[in-house]
């Protein structure tokens, strides 16, 4: 019988959904027993031809890590879609712009501006940027695909078919998204896989510890503070958004004494990740004027970081540029 064919891309992110896979420890010999690797082109020698080459939904699953930041990830996105029975967005990145979809703040002209001529570490006194196309003597032409004016997740280039969330995806998630994906006994289309559909208080080993209602009179910095790590951060003025965040990841960060930033994203009913984060933490804030509120919101230093960190691109906000500048 022909095992299943699975494809894994790497798109704008920082690599580490491709470790997760890598974190499956000894599961992953089980993983390369249950499928054939067609296409893993950081960790084996596939080239983009060999999928233009595949029959179309030859693949029965392929992974997609990170945003769409360039011209070639839309291409290989959209080829991967082609040729794959299944899509699956797999991390924070893919399925909601993660961390770099941050950038969105920023216009693709200030973004590069800042990278090659402003940054204080940046020598480079001709202001010199990266070509897309060069020629060599008439001999060669080196070509780089196209910056994107901003991040996109993939789900606004393809269609996906699940989404399996985290930064990254735990061993676990990974394994038992993998699971349903190959039982055949699939979810609805859309669904996020691998992970709880419930807050992660509910799994928290702290959460017996947290109030009927909780009021926070202080807003803590990590760095600030030695965590209690036997009392529900957020009575510490830690703002831990466990609350407003899908469940799964076992609260390793919490674990850790570190409060959770929301790598897994929102519950199903929740519409924008970070409206609903920012709506949750000012019920819970226990100031009564507004010198009150002024002082506290000058402890979130970077509110958009806290409350879209993963999610930016992909929730009602999007970003601040107006006009596409592509």
């Amino acid at each position: 019988m022909e095992k299943p064919k699975i494809a894994f891309y790497w798109c704008a992110s920082c690599g580490g959904c491709e470790e997760s896979i890598v974190d499956l420890a000894e599961k992953i010999l089980d993983v390369v027993n249950l499928v054939d690797i067609v296409f893993w082109p950081v960790a084996l020698d596939f080239k983009i031809k060999d999928v233009e080459t595949m029959p179309d939904k030859s693949v029965t699953v392929s992974f997609i890590n990170g945003g769409i930041r360039l011209e070639e990830h839309e291409y290989v996105v959209k080829l991967l879609r082609k040729k794959s029975q299944l899509l699956v967005a797999y991390g924070a990145c893919s399925s909601w712009g993660g961390v770099p979809g941050l950038a969105n703040l920023f216009s693709r002209e200030e973004i590069l501006r800042c990278v090659y001529q402003e940054t204080p570490t940046v020598d480079n006194l001709n202001n010199t940027r990266p070509k897309t196309k060069l020629n060599i003597e008439d001999i060669v032409t080196l070509e780089l695909p196209e910056f994107l004016p901003r991040l996109l997740p993939i789900d606004l280039i393809v269609d996906v078919d699940y989404y399996v969330p985290g930064c990254p995806p735990t061993p676990e998630v990974t394994w038992k998204a993998i699971e349903i994906l190959l039982s055949g006994n699939l979810p609805p289309k859309g669904s996020v896989i691998g992970a709880s559909d419930r807050s992660l208080c509910y799994e928290c080993h702290l959460n017996e510890t947290k109030p009927e209602k909780v009021l926070i009179k202080e807003i803590k910095r990590p760095h600030e503070v030695i965590a209690d790590p036997e009392k529900c951060l957020l009575t510490q003025g830690l703002v831990c958004l466990g609350p407003v965040t899908r469940g799964g990841c076992g609260a390793l960060c919490v674990k850790a004494a570190m409060p959770c930033t929301g790598c897994f994203g929102q519950l199903d009913e929740v519409i924008d990740y970070g409206g609903k984060a920012i709506s949750y933490f000012a019920s819970i804030l226990d100031y009564y004027n507004e010198e009150e509120v002024e002082k506290a919101l000058s402890r979130l230093p970077d509110p958009m970081g806290t409350f879209y960190r993963y999610s930016l691109p992909a929730s009602r906000l999007r970003g601040k540029i107006k006009i596409m500048e592509r």
